[in-house]
C-alpha cells in the first residue's frame, strides 16, 4: 500500500520511515513526487494544520494521505511557541535560529523549564480519516546538546531514562521508542493495519 507522506522534511520522514518499517506500507514524501508547493498553515491547532496538509495533498494526488503537524509547548510560555514552532524566531529562520531565541525567552524564568513535545499524526483516504496524538514531556535547557535529530531536540531533555540527555544526542532507533511523532504514527499505524485487515 502506497501513503503520501505531506511533508518536506527530511528529518520527519525518516522518522515515520522507520515506524513503518516491517509493514506493507510504502511511504512517499512529497519530493518524491516533485511537489514543491508551501502549504499554508492556517490553522489555529496542530490537528487543523495536519488536516489542512492531508487535504492538499489528497485533492492533488487522490491517494491514501498521512501528515502530522508537531511542536513544542513550553509551561512558563502559556503553550508557546506552540503551533508557530517551525518559525519562532521568524520567516525561513533556522533550528539554531529558534533554539537561542527560546533560550534566551527563558532566561527570565526560573529553571527548570518544562515543556512537552506534542504531535498530531492524521490518516486520509476516500473512505477514512484519523486523528492521533502523541507526547512526549521533558524540560528545555540553556545551551545545545548532541548532534543527532532536528528542531528543538539538542536543548530538550526528556524526562525517560532518568533525563539525563538531550533528544539530540539520542539515536534515531532510540529516539523513535519514546518521541512522541512515534507515539502519534504508532497509533496512526494501527488504524491503517486494522483497515487492511
Amino acid at each position: 500500500m502506497e501513503i503520501i507522506f505531506a511533508t518536506h522534511n527530511k528529518g520527519k520522514l525518516t522518522e515515520v520511515k522507520n515506524i513503518f518499517q516491517g509493514t506493507d506500507v510504502s511511504i512517499l514524501s512529497l519530493d518524491d513526487l516533485n511537489y514543491a508547493d508551501e502549504i499554508e498553515e492556517t490553522g489555529n491547532t496542530f490537528e487543523e494544520n495536519a488536516l489542512i496538509k492531508a487535504r492538499e495533498i489528497f485533492e492533488r494526488f487522490r491517494k491514501p494521505v498521512i501528515a502530522d503537524d508537531s511542536g513544542l509547548n513550553v509551561e512558563q510560555l502559556n503553550g508557546e511557541p506552540g503551533i508557530y514552532s517551525a518559525r519562532f524566531a521568524g520567516d525561513n529562520c533556522t533550528y539554531d535560529d529558534n533554539n537561542k531565541k527560546l533560550i534566551s525567552v527563558l532566561k527570565k524564568y526560573p529553571e527548570p523549564h518544562f515543556a512537552k513535545f506534542v504531535c498530531c499524526a492524521v490518516f486520509l483516504s476516500n473512505e477514512n480519516q484519523f486523528v492521533e496524538y502523541g507526547f512526549l514531556e521533558g524540560k528545555i535547557i540553556n545551551s545545545s546538546t548532541g548532534k543527532n535529530g532536528f528542531g528543538y531536540d539538542p536543548i530538550f531533555i526528556p524526562n525517560e531514562n532518568g533525563g539525563i540527555k538531550t533528544l539530540a544526542e539520542y539515536t534515531l532507533e532510540e529516539k523513535n521508542v519514546i518521541s512522541h511523532r512515534k507515539r502519534a504514527f504508532e497509533k496512526l499505524k494501527n488504524q491503517i493495519k486494522k483497515l487492511r485487515e
